[in-house]
């Protein structure tokens, strides 16, 4: 290290001072987030933060190893396919929830038809609306029913956590939100100043593939600016944040409190353009030349080189190790003149305004919006929090989005097209023939055929410039020097994993 680096380094741990140890010393991991959770109900509580707190505080039918990626049985003891819609689960006895009472058939058959009816507008709708019906065969046994042949059933169960039938139906939504009861490792409870406190559930059943909790207490901290992440990180103040830039991630690894440590994720990021005109009738994107002109205008390459550390420029909407995920599609290469040739014959050389939307890499926002300036586009950087922008989308009010989307940590493209090619509100190019094209990937267990009809369908998608696919998105942790946790492959990161040394 050069006795510049040295100094500076120096001046920071002054600034911010000593590390605090207090999170050691009373068995407490303070964990930071940039999303502040929209309550504590998971199924209402949108983003990938909502989703962790399923995963925390509750369990589901089934959980996935993180390392193997194996399913293993959790609340249900074991399950069989009984045909090809329908799976049966013998549930676990003597399971508690944290207010004492056991989980039974009950609980299960009440959670899936709750969330299964769209009627209860549940947030992650992929992850159930595929649920016919849940019935109990048996004191212990459970059938669920799916509407057609679903080859990512027991995927999408994972992340589907068991409520108390009882509880819920007395408290409501709202009592939920306030005051969570669940089976899972922590218990949970809303904090002062937006902080909500994970507490060691003791009674959890020491039969789980999750464990018990090795930390007492896991504090989370909404912190919305990176920065005052870093200075919590090196202060001491914070003992674990993720997808730390990679600038600021090099400036961490210098310091000897801090660990940095980088895993995989099944997130991809796109733009998202409105092809079929949701939010203005005569919008120039509605244009195919238009969304190829802003196809190649976008310097991927610059932006993972410079911005994006460990990252790699992709083609199609998916992370290319899932399943399904093709690469060999039509492609843009980075050419500024090809693309104001495109905005010429479209009529547009003049260019035009437009607002677009971004929540999570304020860097790479400016960078596309700096590329689409060069041929004539004036973007108006809309600023938002997820949820936000979830609801601009599903407004019809969005006509550009720098968006992601981890596909609920499924290594499947049947985790994400699904989502946002299925002529539903997340859907802007409402294309018919790529929405036929998901539907017969998603409704066959063949896996020849799932995969030739996603190929199909991304094929038309890059063909069409629907989506400008971004790159992968690796995600970079930051760890307490002395707090032991495994860096997550899934971007799913297991509190009740973490100790102190």
């Amino acid at each position: 290290m050069t006795t510049a680096i040295r100094a500076a380094l120096v001046a920071v741990l002054i600034a911010y001072g000593a590390p605090v140890l207090a999170s050691k010393a009373d068995d407490t991991v303070n964990v930071g987030f940039r999303l502040q959770l929209q309550g504590l109900d998971t199924y209402y509580s949108p983003g990938r933060e909502g989703l962790l707190l399923a995963f925390w505080v509750w369990d589901a039918l089934v959980y996935r190893d993180s390392k193997t990626f194996e399913m293993k049985p959790l609340i249900a003891s074991s399950w069989k396919q009984v045909d090809a819609r329908t799976l049966d689960f013998v549930i676990r006895p003597g399971i508690k929830f944290h207010d004492g009472s056991t989980l039974t058939a009950k609980d299960v058959v009440f959670t899936l038809n709750f969330v299964s009816k769209p009627e209860n507008k549940v947030f992650n709708q992929a992850a159930v609306s595929w649920i016919e019906n849940a019935t109990a065969i048996g004191p212990d046994t459970v059938r669920v029913r799916a509407k057609q042949v679903t080859p990512l059933a027991l995927s999408y169960l994972m992340s589907v956590p068991i409520y108390p039938a009882d509880y819920y139906q007395r408290v409501g939504r709202e009592g939920m939100a306030a005051k969570p009861v669940g089976s899972g490792p922590f218990r949970a409870e809303p904090g002062p100043d937006s902080t909500v406190i994970f507490t060691r559930f003791d009674d959890y059943f020491a039969a789980s593939p999750k464990g018990k909790a090795g930390a007492r207490r896991v504090i989370y901290r909404t912190i919305p600016e990176i920065n005052t992440q870093v200075a919590e990180l090196i202060s001491g103040r914070l003992d674990w944040a993720y997808y730390v830039p990679d600038d600021q991630a090099e400036r961490l690894r210098r310091l000897p409190n801090l660990r940095v440590a980088q895993g995989e994720s099944f997130r991809v990021a796109y733009l998202t353009m409105d092809a079929a005109g949701k939010a203005a009738a005569d919008s120039p994107l509605k244009d195919v030349r238009v969304r190829r002109a802003i196809s190649h205008a976008l310097d991927r390459q610059g932006v993972v080189k410079n911005l994006m550390g460990g990252s790699q420029v992709i083609h199609t909407p998916c992370y290319p190790k899932q399943f399904g995920c093709v690469q060999e599609v039509t492609k843009y290469n980075y050419d500024v003149a090809k693309a104001r040739s495109l905005m010429a014959e479209a009529g547009r050389g003049a260019g035009f305004n437009l607002d677009i939307y971004a929540y999570r890499n304020r860097q790479v926002a400016e960078a596309i919006i700096g590329n689409l300036r060069a041929i004539g586009i004036t973007a108006n950087l809309r600023w938002v929090q997820y949820p936000a922008m979830v609801q601009k989308r599903r407004s019809n009010e969005a006509p550009m989005v720098v968006d992601d989307w981890g596909s609920n940590s499924i290594d499947d493209v049947g985790a994400i097209l699904p989502v946002f090619f299925n002529s539903g509100p997340d859907d802007y190019a409402m294309d018919p023939a790529v929405t036929a094209m998901v539907a017969r990937g998603s409704s066959t267990t063949d896996r020849a055929a799932r995969q030739a009809a996603y190929a199909d369908a991304l094929k038309r998608i890059a063909d069409q410039a629907y989506v400008v696919p971004l790159f992968t998105m690796p995600v970079t942790y930051v760890f307490n020097a002395g707090l032991e946790m495994p860096v997550p492959n899934d971007e799913i990161p297991e509190f009740w994993r973490a100790r102190w040394k």
